[in-house]
């Protein structure tokens, strides 16, 4: 068996998610099947994340085993061809050794949560943002996020389906970027609670709104309690970014 590190993106929109599921398309799935056709063997593949229905990548970490004879480059090809027309491409592929795992091997993992304030219908970004029609307070929400900053228990930020054991977590990044009528909201820690940052992004853009105040997106991370979420944040707008490894 060789092991291959691949780079995925992906559209999120028309997959139940990352992970296979048996009443819809998922982005694991199609990766199978496509590498089941080119070399005839039953492959599973593992991620760094296992992103919502409707939530995309930019740089997805995965990995497969084959057994069959093929390079890292010819593999990546054949993919690509044999996963056309889902919106799923491999923008890389690398020989890794069998212990490297993209799930327990990644020590960091970036999202970012993209807005767009305005009025006017989505043309370009339909589906790959949140739109919110009222101008949002930018400033306000950047300050808002920094209370989230560091070691806490998310309770109130985690879906009441979330299977981890703890609600702790070290959240290393959370910053609010305006360019123009555009937000970005980037989040990184070591890993994420299911729901997480849609959940964060949900409150901190009641903050832009006005319709909270910077210190009730505090009380509520204080109340460790799901019931004090004041909004969840659509899938559309959230894309994983960065899955990073050890080096060497």
């Amino acid at each position: 068996m060789t092991r291959f590190a691949l780079t995925v993106e992906y559209d999120g929109g028309p997959f139940m998610g990352w992970q296979r599921q048996s009443h819809g398309p998922s982005v694991q799935a199609a990766i199978e099947a496509a590498a089941g056709a080119m070399t005839g063997e039953t492959v599973a593949v593992h991620a760094a994340g296992r992103t919502d229905a409707g939530v995309h990548a930019l740089a997805m970490r995965a990995h497969l085993d084959i057994a069959k004879p093929v390079d890292a480059f010819r593999l990546m090809e054949a993919l690509n061809a044999l996963l056309r027309p889902a919106p799923v491409a491999i923008l890389a592929c690398e020989l890794v050794p069998d212990d490297w795992h993209a799930r327990f091997s990644c020590t960091g993992r970036a999202y970012e949560y993209r807005i767009v304030s305005r009025r006017a219908p989505l043309t370009h970004e339909a589906g790959r943002a949140w739109q919110v029609p009222q101008p949002l307070d930018a400033t306000a929400m950047h300050r808002a996020a920094h209370l989230l900053v560091g070691r806490h228990d998310f309770t109130t930020f985690r879906s009441a389906h979330c299977q981890a054991d703890s609600p702790v977590r070290t959240l290393d990044r959370l910053d609010v970027v305006r360019t123009g009528d555009r937000l970005a909201i980037h989040a990184e820690a070591r890993s994420f609670l299911h729901h997480q940052v849609r959940s964060m992004v949900g409150c901190l853009a009641l903050v832009g709104m006005g319709r909270w105040t910077i210190d009730q997106v505090g009380e509520a991370l204080s109340a460790r309690d799901r019931s004090r979420l004041g909004l969840n944040a659509p899938p559309d707008g959230l894309f994983f970014v960065a899955a990073n490894y050890p080096a060497g």
